[in-house]
């Protein structure tokens, strides 16, 4: 057994008995005790809770809770089929992620792999609990890097022409292995409103900073030509809407006149790496609600 699939048995049986939930609904008097005494009543623990308001006059509610109990998966379907009187009375949005149950990740890329690199690092050292799937890229760049993983990867070529088709084949694959979560790392390829449509709030992109400064082709050319002292990252939920999902997560780094345009390109490709790798792993544990065009990050 490999150290990661080591890594991943430990995890699972020291989380067998543990369950998130998360709940967005109108904020009213009354939903944290309703729910704590549902967990009461079926033998669960909280083992750790966090909760936010948007206006404590006419807001959202906001929860993501983790409980412990003995034999879950024994209880999953009652616990859902209960829980469903709370949230009919509360109007609630949630779901609950079951821990023994490993969401299944596929990733998305092309010829830049340094986010991709990041990701199976980031997954060998146990630090993105998750099972990564399969790879589908429309370049064979990455197949040497992801094969070496032990991670089935799929060449797919795609261009604007052959849209259609392309994405037929990797929905196809998506099904085949039961994906949960969707990961751009660096895919540069435009996915339609029909494929996004399928995996509503389930697929995470990576973008350089500068837009919409720096629209189109050579962004980090114009940037340094504009002399800007900031680049950074952002990681987004990908919608109909161009690069203009909620927001995951973000972050910035210095640049001075003395930082050539390859000297921008390099720290950018550094700091996408990392945002990217946080935004996976907050999706992954469930701490992320998308409100409107926004997120609550927990």
């Amino acid at each position: 057994m490999s150290s990661t699939n080591q890594q991943i048995q430990q995890y699972l049986t020291k989380n067998e008995d543990k369950t998130r939930l998360l709940v967005s609904c109108p904020d009213q008097p009354g939903i944290v005790s309703s729910i704590s005494k549902f967990l009461y009543e079926h033998e669960a623990n909280i083992v750790e809770s966090s909760q936010y308001t948007t206006d404590h006059v006419e807001g959202t509610f906001f929860l993501r809770i983790v409980f412990a109990s003995n034999n879950i998966k024994d209880k999953e379907t009652m616990l859902k089929r209960d829980f469903q009187s709370i949230a009919d009375q509360f109007d609630m949005n949630w779901r609950m992620s079951f821990l023994h149950n490993l969401k299944k990740t596929a990733i998305f890329a092309s010829k830049e792999l340094h986010c991709l690199r990041e990701l199976l690092y980031e997954w060998e050292s146990g630090d993105l609990m998750t099972d990564i799937s399969l790879v589908i890229s429309n370049h064979e760049t990455g197949r040497e890097l992801v094969e070496s993983f032990g991670i089935p990867f799929h060449y797919i070529p795609a261009n604007k022409d052959i849209r259609n088709e392309v994405e037929a084949k990797q929905l196809e694959l998506l099904e085949e292995y039961k994906i949960d979560l969707i990961v751009l790392a660096r895919y540069m390829q435009i996915l339609t409103p029909k494929f996004v449509a399928t995996h509503p709030s389930s697929i995470i992109n990576i973008h350089h900073s500068f837009l919409p400064a720096f629209i189109g082709a050579s962004p980090h050319k114009r940037a340094y030509q504009r002399g800007v002292k900031l680049i950074g990252a952002t990681s987004h939920y990908v919608t109909d809407d161009l690069d203009e999902g909620p927001i995951i997560e973000q972050d910035v780094i210095r640049v001075d006149h003395r930082n050539s345009v390859n000297d921008l390109k390099k720290k950018g490709r550094l700091i996408e790496r990392s945002v990217l790798a946080r935004a996976v792993k907050w999706e992954i544990e469930d701490r992320v609600l998308v409100h409107e065009n926004k997120t609550i990050v927990f």
